[in-house]
């Protein structure tokens, strides 16, 4: 391995971790897609700066297209709350016109000049080892990689210090704003700080490859854990092994390294949204033929407390009385058997204790309604589920 693709996957890695700390919020806060409104509009911003510095590595560059960042969101807000269109409008509409401006500034007045639109939309990560920073003469290594280096570092530090207080106005703004957090300056700081993020990864590895590391990794994430902190630890996972999985598989097909990290993204989505253990696709859809199962043996149970005559408790005359076929007929009293809700005597199903205090107590939380308790009353009856 060289050292520039040791420093490409390096400068992956950190943008990863530094898009997927304020792209958990912005999930959480249903936010996400104001990260692509941003990751376009500050475009607008860097032109600015272009023309005010003549200098493409002027940190006004940065300031300039952090400002843009939080005027979209400024913007996009001010639109909503005039409840004439929804968010995803408004945001529809502001980003496309700040973009579609930058895109004319730049046609316009810089055509001389190396901005190129398919670089700031894809960008390149393996030219990020060649821009290099030098002070007084000394190479210290790629510009791109101290530049997310520090801002991960603000970061991580601002997470730290205002993890209580962003917890608390994510999940509930009205209590934060009454133990005195104001939500107003803990939402603009969390736009700053996505602004400023995608500021810096912008250069390096370009718009689509920023949103897919602010949005794919806390998504896929937050179909994993409802716990905060793990989530931040498992949006960060995800992202470092997209960036670094994703590097060698453009190596390896002599591909586009964020079309490649872009692609494992999206495939890590997909396996956990259909494998997740609790909100996977294939895993409700088991809950949901388990839940079926579950309530039809409670059918089987009433009905055999509701009625006496051995007619209507005989096994081969089940599905007649409860239009049932008898595959299902004989699933459920094959259940109920292993449960011990039932014993068959001469081929008449009698409730056992057992079965009786069962369909007692789960008659009185269905008419009561406590969802949560029938689901305890389950895990200390069951020894088989369906």
């Amino acid at each position: 391995m060289t050292n520039a693709q040791l420093e490409i996957q390096i400068i992956a890695a950190l943008v990863a971790v530094a898009c997927a700390i304020p792209g958990t919020f912005l999930v959480l806060r249903k936010m996400a897609m104001i990260s692509d409104a941003i990751s376009h509009s500050i475009l607008v911003g860097i032109v600015l700066g272009f023309f005010i510095t003549q200098d493409l590595n002027s940190p006004l560059l940065i300031l300039l297209a952090a400002l843009t960042g939080i005027v979209t969101v400024v913007m996009v807000e001010y639109i909503q709350k005039t409840n004439l269109v929804k968010e995803d409008t408004a945001i529809g509409l502001v980003f496309p016109a700040l973009f579609s401006i930058g895109v004319i500034l730049i046609a316009k007045n810089a055509n001389d000049v190396h901005l190129d639109i398919d670089a700031v939309l894809l960008g390149e990560l393996a030219f990020a080892p060649f821009d290099r920073l030098l002070i007084g003469g000394m190479d210290i290594g790629p510009k791109s990689l101290w530049v997310i280096g520090v801002i991960l570092f603000l970061t991580l530090l601002l997470l730290f210090l205002f993890y209580k207080e962003l917890k608390l106005s994510t999940f509930d703004k009205g209590l934060a704003a009454t133990l005195g957090f104001s939500p107003v300056i803990l939402h603009y700081g969390l736009m700053s700080v996505s602004s400023v993020t995608i500021v810096g990864a912008f250069d390096a590895v370009g718009a689509v490859l920023v949103v897919a590391l602010i949005i794919a990794p806390p998504a896929t994430a937050y179909l994993l854990t409802d716990n905060l902190k793990k989530m931040l630890i498992l949006s960060s996972f995800f992202g470092v092994f997209a960036a670094i999985s994703g590097y060698w598989m453009a190596n390896f097909l002599d591909a586009s390294i964020a079309g490649s990290m872009t692609t494992v993204l999206g495939v890590i989505f997909l396996l956990v949204y259909l494998f997740a253990p609790r909100q996977g696709v294939f895993s409700v859809m088991f809950k949901e033929k388990q839940q079926q199962v579950e309530v039809s043996l409670l059918v089987f149970l009433l009905h055999l407390q509701n009625h006496t005559d051995p007619k209507e408790r005989h096994v081969n005359h089940l599905q007649e009385h409860i239009n049932w076929g008898k595959v299902k007929s004989k699933t459920i009293l094959n259940l109920a058997k292993k449960n011990n809700f039932v014993t068959i005597d001469a081929n008449i199903a009698l409730l056992t204790p057992k079965g009786e205090e069962f369909t007692a107590e789960a008659l009185k939380y269905i008419t009561t309604n406590e969802e949560t308790a029938i689901e305890g009353l389950k895990k200390r009856f069951f020894l088989f589920r369906g």
